[in-house]
């Protein structure tokens, strides 16, 4: 079976903590405490960190690629939109703007916090993320855009120098973000041609490390 695979970002981490001002010490760029994870940020308000280092004997969580939940039993719903999260968009009903990728996107990563939880840890804790998109159908590609909105409902949504929440986008809405969370995880997303359950659009896997 021919497979396409596209890389939309691949960029990097968190823990929300500064860099410190002396990033290359003795010729070789900054390496951690073994205890200590530290991201590299572009910016009081960046979506992304440039990469993250994480020092030998920090404790960390790898999630299994969780997908949306069939929450949608709406009559007549297809098989992408019965992933739809039918308690932020009651009868599977979207808003002006919404699309099915940026609702199921909004779906995956509520499941991603209830995995986080049951492991002693929340979305502040993420510091790197891999996303798999699948064109919604009859598009030619996949909808970037929607699952954007949908990660900065949960992420990057701080501005990191005042501490100030920023609004986020709901499909064409402004809105306050569903988590407020400082968090920019790294991330890469592809674009592949089936994602294992059909009507997914969106599944996501994160590493989240431990508090000390």
């Amino acid at each position: 079976m021919k497979s396409r695979m596209k890389v939309a970002v691949a960029v990097a981490v968190t823990a929300a903590l500064a860099v410190p001002g002396t990033a290359i010490a003795q010729g070789r760029l900054f390496q951690p405490k073994p205890t200590e994870a530290v991201s590299f940020i572009t910016g009081d308000t960046a979506s992304i960190a440039d990469g993250v280092a994480i020092g030998k004997n920090v404790a960390w969580y790898k999630s299994s690629g969780l997908g949306p939940s069939a929450m949608n039993t709406t009559p007549g719903a297809s098989a992408e939109e019965r992933y739809i999260p039918t308690d932020v968009f009651p009868g599977g009903t979207l808003p002006a703007g919404v699309t099915v990728t940026e609702a199921q996107g909004i779906n995956a990563l509520m499941r991603i916090g209830d995995n986080l939880e049951k492991a002693g840890l929340s979305y502040d804790d993420v510091v790197s993320m891999r996303v798999f998109l699948q064109n919604p159908a009859g598009a030619e590609k996949m909808d970037f855009a929607g699952w954007n909105r949908a990660y900065r409902q949960f992420f990057a949504n701080t501005n990191l120098a005042t501490g100030a929440t920023l609004d986020v986008q709901l499909g064409s809405t402004t809105t306050r973000p569903m988590v407020v969370n400082e968090a920019r995880p790294s991330r890469f997303a592809l674009e592949i041609e089936n994602l294992p359950v059909n009507g997914w659009l969106v599944e996501v896997e994160v590493d989240a490390v431990y508090p000390q």
